[in-house]
């Protein structure tokens, strides 16, 4: 059943693409009903998250750069962030998953249906929280009110984030003791269980992704961790087949041979250095080796015309056409508790308990038999140190959601970098490193060789979509993508 659902979810998805007025909520068929819109919904978000947005927040978390005999990717390798950048994504999730979900919604609702209520709330707090955290402010008290409001207003980061969670709380508040999701659902075959632990996970990343800027749900998050009622295993839409049209939708646009053909993307100096000085076991299941010093290899961001490098002097990353799209992993989750435990509830032996669960999930999600003492028992190389600063644990933590989320989130470890700014930025150049390794402290960021923002500079956020701005007399002006999102104020 569920491979007939992704069939038709493709359809649903791919007529998404025709709406091209996102301001508007476009009409969508009155009589399918919520078993087969929420899947829709779900590949819609799927597809996005672990499609475009994987490939160019892979760029941004520098895990990859542009391959130097290739120029698919210049503009993202050297910054060159063009106003329309975040157009496709924007229509995708607006006149697609959030039009889908406002469907379920609505119909759910009507019908007293607080289950699958519920579920498509939760995947409506994950989708605005995605969009916020890249452009700061989007359409969303207003949005999606039909001709009515045909020029909704963006709402400030802020407002979203308190309006999501009053959402899943309300949606939560509804549920029955005789609530069901149904089992045509994508991400969790219809465990009301599992969306509710989703749901306390979403809590969990927004109270945290905002605790630079205020500290206004300590006492929430503190009773999150306490009542610990979160989801198992990892939050995935794992309904891909190694056929066309049925992979992976990163893989398919960038590896398979129906699309670039594997001749952009190759690994960078930061990840590579990092796992090669800590010996870590992940290094092969996420890159391969590059041909030519038949070993790991990375360039430096933005440096694709580095002098007579070819693209087999670098490590490719390694993407199967099955891979499903991690929106939440259990690491993620657990390094979220882990600071949370670190910097609210200042224990010191909780935070290295979850520290340790989440590189065991990683381990385990890559499918790795390595214990994880190996990585994180006395004397290994990523050891929590309890002697240490607070500050020096929330870099342990926040380096190894680094390494965990690449080649599984890349969006999210991006968020993740300009919120906690770890990993650093180095002092050296890249192109001075690439004469002179010993300049270089291994994972740190690397200002781009070839920087259109100038030096120094690091991409903060992305444009407004600009065919959304150009129809809505309410859109703001576009904002620089160097300036900070509101929750970026370590």
């Amino acid at each position: 059943m569920k491979k007939i659902i992704y069939l038709l979810a493709v359809v649903l998805l791919s007529g998404c693409s025709n709406w091209l007025d996102v301001n508007t909520n476009p009409n969508t068929p009155s009589d399918v009903p919520v078993n087969l819109v929420l899947p829709s919904a779900e590949a819609s978000v799927a597809v996005t998250v672990g499609g475009n947005m994987f490939n160019y927040g892979g760029f941004f978390a520098q895990y990859w750069g542009q391959a130097p005999e290739a120029n698919q990717y210049n503009a993202i390798d050297e910054y060159d962030i063009k106003n329309v950048f975040f157009d496709d994504d924007y229509q995708e999730l607006y006149a697609g998953a959030l039009v889908d979900l406002k469907s379920v919604r609505d119909k759910a609702k009507e019908n007293g249906d607080w289950g699958d209520y519920f579920a498509a709330t939760v995947l409506r707090a994950y989708t605005f929280q995605v969009i916020a955290d890249l452009t700061d402010k989007t359409p969303y008290s207003e949005a999606l009110g039909g001709s009515e409001l045909a020029n909704p207003k963006y709402d400030d980061g802020q407002a979203i984030y308190e309006g999501v969670i009053s959402e899943l709380n309300n949606a939560m508040d509804s549920l029955t003791a005789n609530s069901t999701v149904t089992d045509n659902d994508m991400i969790f075959g219809g465990s009301l269980q599992q969306w509710i632990g989703f749901a306390n996970a979403m809590k969990l990343k927004l109270y945290m992704r905002e605790s630079y800027a205020t500290d206004a749900h300590k006492a929430d998050v503190q009773k999150l961790i306490s009542d610990n009622n979160f989801f198992t295993g990892d939050v995935t839409f794992d309904n891909f087949s190694d056929a066309p049209n049925k992979q992976n939708p990163w893989y398919a646009t960038n590896i398979s041979s129906d699309g670039l053909g594997t001749v952009n993307n190759i690994a960078t100096y930061n990840i590579v250095t990092y796992l090669k000085a800590n010996n870590d076991p992940r290094l092969p299941v996420l890159y391969q080796k590059a041909p030519n010093p038949d070993d790991y290899a990375g360039n430096m961001p933005g440096y694709k015309s580095r002098s007579g490098a070819k693209n087999n002097d670098f490590s490719r990353p390694i993407v199967d056409p099955t891979q499903p799209v991690y929106m939440y992993t259990q690491s993620e989750l657990q390094l979220f508790i882990a600071e949370a435990e670190l910097r609210y509830n200042n224990d010191d032996a909780a935070a290295k308990a979850a520290y340790e669960k989440a590189i065991d999930a990683n381990l385990a999600l890559h499918g790795l038999s390595t214990p994880g003492s190996d990585l994180y028992g006395t004397g290994q190389p990523y050891a929590w140190n309890s002697s240490a600063t607070s500050e020096q644990k929330l870099k342990t933590i926040m380096m190894q959601k680094w390494v965990c989320l690449c080649m599984v989130n890349h969006i999210e470890a991006w968020s993740e970098i300009r919120r906690t700014h770890y990993p650093e930025l180095s002092p050296a150049e890249g192109k001075d490193i690439a004469d002179d390794p010993t300049l270089y402290t291994p994972g740190d960021m690397i200002d781009p060789v070839v920087n259109v923002l100038g030096k120094g500079q690091l991409i903060k956020r992305l444009p407004f979509s600009e065919r959304a701005i150009i129809r809505n007399t309410n859109a703001p002006e576009q904002v620089g993508v160097t300036t900070k999102v509101w929750w970026d104020k370590k």
